[in-house]
């Protein structure tokens, strides 16, 4: 399968951003004092690990879509350089 120019850049800003998204997510999550994702004794609660196993899901998805992306731009590259 070969991909264009325009899709491969878009896959490699997604992968970009879903990492941008997700660790800032992260961040926010770890330091919550809503109550939210720490009990009053300071354990996790199952809010904090559901959002830390989703956060986890999708940066490992960002990250495959995003080395598609940079395949397909270096695939590009060869092709112009070998024609």
């Amino acid at each position: 399968m070969k991909l264009s120019r325009p899709v491969s850049w878009f896959l490699l800003a997604f992968g970009v951003w879903s990492w941008f998204v997700w660790t800032t997510f992260v961040r926010n999550l770890w330091k919550d004092g809503s109550g939210l994702a720490f009990d009053d004794a300071g354990d996790p609660t199952a809010y904090f690990w559901v959002h830390l196993l989703l956060a986890g899901t999708s940066l490992v998805l960002g990250t495959t879509i995003g080395v598609i992306g940079l395949r397909g731009l270096r695939a590009l590259r060869d092709e112009r350089r070998n024609a």
